[in-house]
């Protein structure tokens, strides 16, 4: 448990934002569905908690980046539906590109190649 708080606690700024977008490329969700997305297909890594998800979507969805709707929950509870919008699938290639070439530079200093033996 207190690995998967550190873990929420060392996410790079926009790291959330673009794990939002990524989710809603799976279709329309409300933000419970989107939270236990993310925590699922983490392996219970990243725990999104509400303070940092509601904030996060209102911010994407005053960028452009999501839309939303209310709407009727399974347990047919009232709940606002989030969907990708087109400049938001488009935001999100753009952060896509940014991460991946991030995540090779890190693991470039992490693993370096010994010169003796490449």
């Amino acid at each position: 448990m207190e690995q998967a708080k550190r873990a929420r606690a060392d996410l790079l700024p926009g790291t959330l934002d673009m794990l939002i977008l990524k989710t809603l490329t799976s279709g329309v969700m409300h933000g419970y569905g989107i939270a236990e997305h993310i925590k699922r297909t983490s392996g219970d890594v990243l725990q999104i908690e509400e303070g940092s998800l509601y904030p996060a979507l209102q911010r994407l969805q005053v960028q452009g980046l999501v839309a939303s709707e209310w709407g009727h929950s399974v347990n047919n509870r009232r709940a606002r539906y989030y969907r990708l919008t087109r400049a938001g699938r488009k935001k999100l290639g753009e952060t896509e590109t940014g991460f991946e070439r991030l995540i090779e530079a890190i693991g470039r200093v992490m693993k370096p190649v010994d010169p003796s033996t490449a």
